[in-house]
């Protein structure tokens, strides 16, 4: 059995701490509505401080990562149904498979070929190599006042207002500069490239959460600047290769 704690605690993975600074109101809505009059009750911890999940991160960061290597002509394959995606690449044109067959997409122990992001990020077939933490907002959630939204769902084909549909979002307060705090961790074995790859990634990632046309969600980045050699560049450019 594989323990979180314990891939966090090898000496050899390489950490990097982001921090997201909201520019706007925040809206990450959680399951259910309990305590709250919002049809969608901000996510919290179970210490109610805001966070922005893992999940919404890494995910994130994986399409703007894929964009990224498109452009730079990679080939990659097509997430997230896990069919078209690596080492099975399902409806995959004979022409087109033929470009993953470089050795350079081969895993250590594995002879299926993957992909340069699902070296990176995972696939069904294979475990991810890097782990995104939580974003935890700094702020005490005692100073942060509940802030309701009112919206109201829009009939399509009439462009007006549906009748009974009013909704109420909850966000954290507007243009307050909240700093949520977090890490990235790199397993020992992640590519040249990872580093560079990601670094370009969350300078694509403007905004997080829902209702982001409507000017929620949107942010900067803070990090320390961690080295990126000119190895990893070069990698990076050359689709994985040397």
């Amino acid at each position: 059995m594989i323990f979180l704690q314990d891939l966090l605690s090898n000496p050899a993975i390489e950490t990097i701490s982001i921090t997201a600074i909201i520019d706007t109101a925040l809206c990450v809505g959680a399951g259910g509505s309990s305590g709250t009059l919002a049809d969608k009750p901000i996510v919290r911890t179970a210490d109610k401080k805001l966070l922005i999940p893992a999940s919404q991160l890494k995910g994130r960061l994986r399409h703007e990562c894929e964009k990224l290597a498109r452009g730079l002509s990679w080939p990659i394959c097509q997430s997230p149904n896990a069919q078209t995606m690596c080492p099975q690449r399902a409806y995959l044109p004979e022409n087109e498979a033929r470009d993953f067959e470089r050795e350079e997409y081969r895993v250590p122990g594995d002879e299926r070929y993957h992909c340069l992001i699902c070296q990176m990020f995972g696939n069904p077939a294979l475990q991810s190599r890097i782990i995104v933490d939580d974003l935890i907002c700094t702020e005490d959630p005692e100073n942060l006042p509940e802030v309701l939204r009112p919206g109201v769902t829009i009939n399509r084909r009439r462009g007006t207002a549906e009748e009974k549909k009013l909704y109420f979002l909850e966000t954290s307060p507007a243009n307050v500069k909240l700093r949520f705090k977090g890490e990235i961790h790199l397993q020992p074995s992640f590519p040249p490239y990872a580093k560079a790859l990601i670094l370009a990634g969350l300078h694509h990632i403007n905004a997080l959460g829902g209702s982001k046309s409507t000017g929620l969600g949107w942010l900067q980045w803070e990090f320390k600047r961690w080295a990126v050699d000119e190895e990893a560049w070069q990698a990076l450019l050359h689709g994985g290769g040397k």
